[in-house]
């Protein structure tokens, strides 16, 4: 895979649901490989029934976008109007990110800051200044910095049941793009 590709970003559908689990998969997969399963588990999101009806839920309820690099799917998220229901919603509106991962082929590529970009356009485009996503915050918090190098900081912390894990640690993070 040449390291210089083309990125470019399209929306998505209820028929990129396999593609989308495939890639929470792959980050699943690199996770525990590195022995980190205390954000996602252990188990594929495609064999989760929790986890594929939460992605079934926000790609047809929300705006789905799939970064493509040299038109093979690389990353995805979805943008709402609200955080999950285990959040506050902001006091302004706001767009929120969802469902953020990557397929790990493709780690280092760019990808992932290029779907942030969009993000962040497409929400400027909309007319809300407010753009938020929530992370794991626990181990390392490599996640929370990635996000940081990408123009968020970090409003709140959290703790939730998050799929199958009781006291996930989280973090809200928030980019004023207006």
């Amino acid at each position: 895979m040449e390291k210089n590709g083309k990125i470019s970003i399209r929306e998505g559908g209820p028929d990129d649901i396999p593609v989308i689990l495939g890639m929470f998969d792959s980050a699943v997969e690199w996770l525990v490989a590195q022995g980190r399963t205390e954000q996602w588990g252990t188990t594929p999101w495609s064999k989760n029934p929790r986890a594929v009806a939460m992605i079934a839920r926000y790609v047809t309820e929300g705006a789905p976008y799939i970064a493509e690099y040299d038109g093979v799917p690389a990353a995805t998220l979805t943008l709402t109007d609200a955080p999950g229901e285990y959040l506050r919603p902001a006091d302004e509106p706001e767009r929120y990110i969802h469902t953020f991962a990557s397929d790990r082929r493709f780690r280092g590529r760019g990808v992932g800051a290029a779907l942030l970009a969009h993000a962040a356009e497409e929400t400027r485009r909309a007319g809300v200044s407010l753009l938020r996503v929530d992370c794991y915050a626990g181990g390392d918090r490599k996640l929370v910095s990635f996000y940081e190098r990408n123009g968020f900081v970090p409003t709140e912390s959290f703790s939730v049941t998050m799929l199958d894990a009781d006291d996930w640690p989280g973090q809200v993070l928030a980019r004023r793009v207006l």
